[in-house]
């Protein structure tokens, strides 16, 4: 697939199925992440896969933290917090784990995990995998980040959903750049 085509044509895919990328497949996401744009070359990322039974303890994590902020929590909403990992075969969690710097400021680095976690999107999108970045509650809560294992100086940018497309790829709506672009001075 054209580089351009992956960058004009690349949707978020909701419904994913079986199998998860390969070997393969999964060493070509992870090389396009580490092309991500990293100024000072701290590489303020880390990559966590879940897949298989750790879906299954992502969702029992995730019921944990709705648990945790509300005790009372009605039994729906914990079979959907349960539910939430199964919606695809393979989960990357994308970490921004910032290196003490004198020039480049944290802010910087989680931007640069952010583009990590783009760079993986599109490299799925050019191998013909299904993708979809997905945050929400999960990810910006601190008890589910301490259940994966991140240090206090860690966040979580994204928890990418990744396998098969379920059915046909929507058609990304068409845009005009000129309702965003303007000139200054």
């Amino acid at each position: 697939m054209e580089a351009l085509d992956v960058l004009l044509n690349r949707v978020s895919t909701a419904r994913l199925q079986a199998p998860a990328p390969s070997p393969a497949q999964r060493e070509v996401l992870f090389r396009a992440a580490l092309r991500a744009p990293d100024h000072g070359y701290l590489r303020p990322w880390r990559f966590l896969c879940i897949e298989d039974a750790g879906r299954e303890r992502l969702g029992e994590l995730f019921a944990a933290a709705v648990l945790n902020k509300n005790p009372q929590a009605p039994a729906e909403a914990l079979a959907k917090a349960r539910n939430m990992p199964l919606r695809a075969p393979l989960l990357v969690a994308v970490i921004a784990s910032p290196k003490a710097s004198p020039k480049v400021p944290e802010s910087e680095q989680v931007l640069a995990a952010s583009c990590a976690a783009h760079g993986i999107l599109l490299a799925a999108h050019a191998q013909g995998l299904g993708a979809i970045w997905r945050t929400g509650d999960m990810a910006h809560d601190r008890f589910v980040a301490d259940g994966l294992g991140l240090a206090a100086h860690e966040q979580i940018v994204a928890f990418l959903y990744l396998g098969s497309v379920d059915g046909e790829l929507r058609t990304p709506p068409e845009l005009n750049p000129a309702d965003f672009v303007a000139s200054w001075g």
